[in-house]
């Protein structure tokens, strides 16, 4: 997670100090210098910060005109979030399986478009980048958006590109526990003028564009309010600054921790792009060899992790919102019907597999240390 030090609370301080924290207001404008500089850094033309990662992930649909009767391919190993959001602009998830890199399967993907498909959202689970190349071949076979969940894994790259930055609209999430942190909150990136227009919209209730001069051919309409303060505005532009030498941190300690797993004989969990990678994970052929090695120090099976495995998200499956007559289920063009082993082939991934901290917090003579301990597979 991101570490929240001394130059971000003088970075809050500072936007404390200038008495609008609200953006668009004052002389300051936090929020607007760390979007100029999130779209700098990921070659996006626009970049927009929400309070959340849930509002980047909805203000992107509601953007892309996803609505009723519009179906959205969503990974079944995500955070609640990346299959609720299609709920909140009256689309429905459908829910596809990972495959071995514990991302979404293309095949899978390809399997579930339906004439009523709409989009599709990768998610970048656990600083996992998707096999983004053959998910746009897809997309653009199919004419359809993809908006990247990259809410996991803001800093990291694919190739030549950052994860968030390669499909039509990317999304980040800001909390406690991701690569930057301001508590909470959220962004939106684009190269889509238009697009970046309609986000902008729907963030901020429909109150026309305040100070962005966009040029946009649409009526204003009603939206939501997902503004972010300038607090986190200038917290976030602070961890912005300190991210490439987190990402650095982690990938050294990912080389050290990967060459022990392998020279050990550890199944180490295939990865999309090994060159950058930035996240380690190990897959056993049974459930009771993940649960044994789990008893390790910074070591989490995946199935353990509460609301990001599918079977847990209650109100999806039995399809409830907070009105009965508010039901995007009954908006679709098809019956969608959920069960408990829809993506079994997730299930039984999540069972077998472990995420591996980096152990960053740690100096690296104290990870080669905790290295020689994870390489064993009993417990500790």
């Amino acid at each position: 997670m991101g570490k929240i030090g001394l130059r971000e609370w003088f970075g809050a301080g500072r936007a404390i100090a200038s008495g609008d924290l609200i953006r668009s207001d004052g002389p300051g404008q936090y929020c607007a210098g760390f979007e100029s500089r999130l779209a700098a850094m990921m070659g996006s033309k626009h970049a927009l910060s929400v309070n959340s990662g849930t509002s980047a992930l909805t203000a992107a649909l509601a953007a892309a005109g996803v609505g009723p009767g519009d179906e959205v391919l969503v990974s079944a190993y995500t955070w609640i979030a990346s299959a609720a959001a299609p709920v909140l602009v009256g689309a429905v998830p459908i829910l596809v399986d990972v495959d071995e890199s514990l991302t979404m399967d293309p095949g899978d993907l390809e399997r579930k478009i339906t004439p009523h498909t709409k989009a599709i959202i990768p998610v970048h689970m656990i600083n996992r980048p998707c096999d983004m190349g053959r998910i746009m071949q897809i997309a653009r076979r199919h004419d359809l958006l993809v908006i990247e969940d990259a809410c996991q894994a803001i800093g990291v790259r694919y190739g030549d590109q950052y994860c968030g930055a390669i499909g039509d609209v990317g999304t980040f999430s800001f909390n406690q526990y991701k690569n930057m942190s301001a508590g909470e909150g959220g962004a939106i990136i684009t190269s889509d003028t238009g697009l970046f227009a309609r986000a902008w919209n729907y963030h901020d209730l429909g109150v026309d564009f305040r100070d962005q001069h966009l040029s946009y051919a649409g009526a204003v309409f009603v939206g939501s309010n997902m503004r972010s303060s300038e607090i986190q505005g200038a917290m976030l532009d602070v961890q912005l600054g300190k991210l490439p030498r987190r990402l650095k941190r982690m990938r050294r300690r990912y080389e050290l921790l990967f060459e022990a797993l392998t020279r050990a004989g550890l199944p180490v969990t295939p990865h999309h792009d090994p060159d950058n990678a930035v996240s380690l994970a190990v897959t056993f052929e049974t459930e009771a060899e993940a649960i044994a090695y789990a008893g390790h120090r910074g070591v989490a099976r995946l199935f353990d992790n509460s609301k990001h495995v599918y079977t847990n998200w209650d109100a999806i499956l039995n399809k409830r919102t907070f009105h009965p007559r508010m039901d995007p289920w009954a908006w679709a063009a098809r019956p969608i019907e959920y069960d408990l082993d829809m993506c079994a082939g997730t299930l039984d991934l999540l069972r077998r597999s472990c995420r591996v901290s980096l152990l960053d917090q740690y100096p690296l003579t104290v990870v080669r240390v905790l290295a020689r301990a994870l390489s064993g597979r009993g417990t500790r």
